[in-house]
């Protein structure tokens, strides 16, 4: 095994995906988070003037906190940042962590009930949001003064702090029209094909419910978002459904296909051989199924393989060769 394979293999091993983001998307992400935690530092010194800030207990609420920063700054539009799943994920979350503090005080198993109790219950209440974890977890290690707190923890400082951070999130986000929050207020326009091609199969949202059965796993993102992912990529996919008529050494293809299947071969040789039977092509898997293999075919059909001609970009993603800059 070559170590570009090695290096392949362990990037999917470990699920290391290559971020499509732009450097200003990112900095823009960055600076969300230091406003809506710096909300937070001020919400909490507003309630507590005397000095609760300095304490573990809050330390770890802070903590949970940050993991809600990233989610509403980073990811501003997936499910997991929605209003719901950040309220109702951190209430739920401290009620959870209290009680269990309040009915078994001092159990090594305390800590462990309390976060699977709150996974369970935001899952079965549709407000999975995963610094709630921390919080259930903070209300039962926080020590003396966050016990004292009793149920008011819920108040102060969870949900201050939520609405602290989540007013920033709102007014931060809104000055950039991409990821407005909550995602429903994003409305992207979707261009239609000047030639709308008549399409044999048309996905529906009963079809996107079965899948979502069938997969049977939460995924972060909203339906409408899904939906709209899936439109621009049936546009996408419109723009070129021919072969590529030429296969030049040298040069990037792609087969076009989806998840496991799709794969990305680079042409090393080409024999240029009048006689078809002896036009052979020699290639290796640059991307995708079979990574870093090599092979040999003939130029037909290799040709029959390949729906297009693509082209290395800077983020490790792949572009279709004719597409627009």
């Amino acid at each position: 095994m070559s170590l570009k394979h090695w290096l392949h293999e362990t990037r999917l091993l470990f699920g290391i995906e290559r971020n499509t983001t732009s450097y200003t998307e990112k900095i823009i992400s960055g600076v969300g988070a230091f406003l809506g935690i710096l909300a937070v530092y001020w919400g909490a010194r507003w309630c507590y003037p005397d000095g609760f800030m300095h304490t573990a207990g809050t330390l770890l609420m802070v903590t949970s906190m940050g993991a809600t920063a990233v989610l509403l700054f980073a990811v501003p539009q997936g499910a997991l940042s929605q209003p719901w799943a950040v309220i109702g994920g951190h209430l739920i979350s401290a009620f959870i962590g209290v009680s269990c503090q309040q009915l078994f005080p001092d159990q090594t198993w305390t800590p462990a009930l309390a976060v699977g109790l709150a996974v369970g219950l935001m899952h079965f209440a549709r407000c999975m949001h995963p610094p709630g974890g921390a919080t259930a977890l903070a209300a039962v290690i926080g020590g003396a003064e966050i016990y004292r707190l009793d149920y008011w923890y819920m108040l102060y400082p969870i949900l201050v702090n939520v609405a602290c951070i989540m007013l920033v999130a709102i007014v931060f986000n809104a000055f950039f029209p991409w990821r407005r929050y909550p995602a429903h207020l994003v409305r992207r326009k979707i261009a239609k094909p000047a030639v709308a091609a008549e399409r044999q199969f048309e996905l529906t949202q009963e079809d996107f419910s079965a899948a979502m059965e069938q997969l049977n796993s939460y995924v972060d993102i909203t339906a409408e978002n899904l939906t709209q992912l899936l439109e621009l990529a049936k546009q996408h996919a419109e723009k070129n459904i021919t072969h590529p008529e030429q296969i030049t050494a040298g040069h990037y293809y792609s087969n076009g296909k989806l998840g496991n299947l799709w794969s990305v071969r680079q042409v090393v040789d080409a024999a240029n051989s009048t006689d078809a039977s002896k036009d052979q092509v020699i290639y290796k898997v640059v991307a995708g199924e079979g990574g870093y293999a090599t092979g040999i075919c003939l130029r037909t059909e290799f040709r029959q393989w390949a729906r297009y001609e693509v082209k290395p970009q800077a983020n490790g993603h792949w572009k279709k060769l004719d597409d627009e800059d």
